[in-house]
């Protein structure tokens, strides 16, 4: 599933992604795979697990930044 880091608290870990079907997700910071600096705003592509993100890849910088995004 695809979605954008919506929010992101670097002191406590957690976040919130604005999925691409409507719905938010919270996650963990140990969940992300290739970790960035400047999650908020961040484009992702992640997989769900007992209704939290996980196995979240940031899309910037990758292969898939040439296609411009996925449009949220």
């Amino acid at each position: 599933m695809y979605g954008a880091i919506k929010k992101f608290r670097g002191d406590l870990g957690i976040g919130i992604i604005a999925a691409e079907n409507g719905r938010d997700y919270r996650f963990e910071q140990t969940a992300i795979l290739n970790s960035q600096r400047d999650l908020e705003g961040q484009e992702v592509h992640f997989e769900l697990g007992e209704l939290k993100a996980r196995e979240i890849i940031v899309l910037a910088g990758s292969p898939w930044s040439a296609f411009g995004g996925i449009g949220l």
